[in-house]
């Protein structure tokens, strides 16, 4: 039996996404016509095209459409944080512009979340995404779990119903991950199964790089393992300088072993600095009052901190006729 919410936020980030900006307005409206208190939030990434223009018309013609941009390209986490900080209803869920997951989906989280949970996760069944994508996935979920300990819902993604509220407290907290940080403060959580589609427009923001830099964030954001794997090779390699040094008086070893070991300890050393140096950056970010993100237009009204000005942006300035 479908549940109806008592009402819905739908959070569509978007950087140069074109005409699938439309088309994703169109399928959501569809298939979300029977939720009452519905609202699309799109949050523009900065984007370089006419994204922007098109969020613009549709909020002019569909009332349930807002929509905030950014002033220049923040990345996913601060769209994020963006996006639940303004979703004005009970429930959000994240819906990404290409709709790889059917919106008709959503009413699997609904459904799921009326069972008594704060976050259900879609699990993405018969994944059509590029093998290197769908591998680098499922390695980096393996490695936080198995070697770094990170508690990471199996089979969660990015497509998700949550709580507002709680998703604002996660927001708050400027944990680097969203989907750890959920069985890290205690919610109710749950893993469902859903469809997922081929790519038909567009193409994938997610590039070697950025997973590399969030699988950097994910790592050192939610486990001290390397810094105890550092304090242990430190330990160790004091260890080892100290026999081979005894052993060089003692006459058993040459030089040439005293050098290895100077060597393996410069490296261990560089090594300790370079990590102890993330985990500063780590808690230096923490305790920042520095703004993820800076808002140049919106439909909805913004908190000054929000915007460079300090206060509410005036409209976009006229086309040229």
């Amino acid at each position: 039996m479908t549940t109806e919410p008592s009402g819905l936020t739908v959070l569509v980030p978007c950087f140069n996404e074109g005409a699938q900006v439309e088309a994703a307005h169109r399928e959501l409206v569809e298939a979300l016509k029977e939720v009452g208190e519905l609202e699309i939030l799109f949050v523009d990434d900065g984007s370089t095209d006419d994204s922007l223009d098109r969020l613009r018309r549709l909020a002019e013609t569909d009332p349930r459409v807002r929509y905030l941009s950014f002033t220049r390209n923040f990345g996913i986490d601060a769209v994020m944080a963006a996006g639940f900080s303004y979703a004005g209803r009970p429930w959000t869920v994240q819906c990404d512009a290409d709709l790889q997951v059917p919106p008709e989906e959503i009413w699997t989280l609904l459904d799921k979340a009326a069972q008594g949970y704060d976050v259900v996760f879609g699990e993405r069944r018969g994944r059509r995404d590029p093998l290197v994508r769908r591998g680098g996935s499922a390695g980096l979920h393996w490695t936080a779990r198995r070697l770094f300990g990170i508690d990471m819902p199996r089979g969660a993604s990015t497509f998700r119903l949550v709580r507002t509220g709680l998703a604002q407290t996660i927001t708050e907290l400027r944990l680097p991950w969203f989907i750890p940080a959920v069985p890290l403060v205690g919610a109710r959580y749950a893993v469902t199964p859903v469809t997922h589609r081929p790519r038909t427009a567009g193409r994938s923001k997610l590039r070697v790089a950025r997973l590399a830099a969030h699988s950097f964030e994910l790592f050192f954001g939610f486990s001290w393992r390397p810094l105890a794997a550092v304090y242990a090779a430190g330990a160790l390699g004091g260890c080892l300088a100290l026999v081979l040094a005894a052993l060089g008086y003692a006459g058993v070893a040459g030089g040439s072993a005293f050098a290895a070991t100077q060597v393996l300890l410069t490296g261990l050393t560089v090594a300790a600095v370079a990590l102890l140096g993330r985990y500063l950056h780590r808690l230096l970010r923490e305790s920042s009052r520095l703004r993820t993100y800076y808002i140049k237009e919106a439909n909805v009204p913004l908190r000054p901190e929000d915007t460079l000005t300090g206060g509410q942006p005036g409209p976009p300035p006229p086309a040229r006729a």
